[in-house]
């Protein structure tokens, strides 16, 4: 069986030859810290992001078989295009500078400095801004799914050893990157109408992303959002209102991936995500990535007791396990998500990109203690 062939069958609840040992890509500090003690040379780190051609050299040294993300590459473009030009407007005496990115929100970072950035503001104050800054910048264009259509990878998802997936966009999360959360609260109770219609603009925008990169001929195994909605104690959004604002949304997408054959539709949420899983399960999105367990120790055994058969999910593996603990306590994770694959439907993956502190040995370990414990 290939790769790709073994993923379907899981995700079938139908028999496969052995485990793919999966990944969720790496943080960059990570990689070059780990080209400093030699174990990556300079050619590793070339081309070294999802699905690029030095990441598939670093798992092949690791032993991963590939990275979920890395299977959706190119990903159409559901952004805002062109982007905001990316701008400094205030330097501080400590080194943190005030920087207009991409998205038109304003960000506190500073050199050095791997954290989340600080949410200072967004130039998206009200409807003026909205509807002369932003709405041009999320119209439909050939140019979204371009590099997608161009690829000079096989159209026929038969014909490929790993799993491919179509990157469907963000229907709130990016609304979040839009604003930053304070923001976004702001919004909703300052001018509902203005937030309900940027959801339905984003959405749209993403629905037809996705029809026309289906409408390419490229066949894809499963689909894919990114969200990143939640934090360790729930989501940034109120579960109701998501249901009923975004559920229809997601429904109508995947409506349209099950026109083309496409059953499983995976969703990338970090933080504690239970309440949100209803809005998911009820409109197509089945998949849930990748089960952080974090402080609330979230598993695919809990989730099924809640939420049943139908729940799938690829994650679940404690990523901290790989900066300090030995090979023992590897063992017991690797142990733990071996019982938990009996239930059917789970892939096990750690549960976001291998950290900045992670050790080579005990990444290497763990793939060769999944490979030996699964695969046997």
């Amino acid at each position: 069986m290939t790769n790709r062939e073994r993923v379907l069958a899981i995700l079938s609840y139908e028999d496969y030859d052995q485990m793919p040992i999966v990944d969720f890509g790496f943080n960059i500090r990570a990689l070059e810290r780990w080209h400093m003690e030699g174990h990556l040379t300079d050619e590793d780190l070339t081309d070294c992001g999802d699905g690029g051609i030095g990441e598939k050299k670093i798992e092949k040294k690791l032993g991963f078989d590939f990275n979920w993300q890395g299977c959706l590459q190119p990903i159409p473009d559901t952004g805002l295009l062109p982007p905001f030009e990316k701008k400094v407007i205030k330097t501080f005496s400590d080194g943190i500078q005030h920087v207009i990115n991409a998205n038109g929100t304003i960000e506190g970072i500073k050199e050095g400095l791997s954290s989340i950035p600080q949410d200072i503001g967004t130039l998206l104050k009200g409807r003026r801004e909205w509807e002369e800054l932003y709405l041009p910048k999320l119209r439909y264009s050939y140019e979204r799914i371009s590099k997608l259509e161009q690829s000079d990878m096989p159209k026929e998802r038969g014909k490929l050893e790993d799993p491919r997936g179509i990157h469907c966009g963000s229907l709130y999360g990016f609304l979040r990157n839009l604003t930053g959360v304070q923001e976004l609260a702001y919004l909703q109770a300052d001018d509902e109408e203005l937030y309900y219609e940027i959801i339905e603009t984003i959405s749209d925008l993403c629905y037809a992303v996705t029809k026309a990169a289906l409408e390419t001929g490229c066949e894809f195994d499963y689909a894919h959002f990114w969200e990143d909605i939640c934090f360790k104690n729930g989501p940034l959004v109120n579960p109701k209102l998501f249901y009923e604002k975004l559920g229809p949304n997601y429904r109508r997408i995947t409506d349209l991936l099950h026109q083309y054959g496409i059953e499983f539709v995976s969703l990338d949420c970090d933080g504690f995500i239970e309440h949100l899983i209803p809005t998911w399960l009820d409109n197509g999105v089945n998949v849930m990535f990748p089960v952080e367990v974090g402080t609330w120790t979230a598993n695919i055994g809990d989730l099924r007791k809640k939420f049943g058969k139908k729940l799938l999910a690829i994650g679940g593996m404690d990523k901290r396990l790989f900066t300090s603990a030995g090979y023992e306590k590897i063992d017991g994770e690797v142990d733990r998500m071996r019982r938990l694959t009996e239930l059917g439907g789970y892939i096990p993956c750690p549960d976001h990109r291998i950290p900045p502190d992670a050790i080579w040995e005990n990444v290497q370990y763990y793939c060769e203690r999944m490979r030996m414990v699964f695969n046997s």
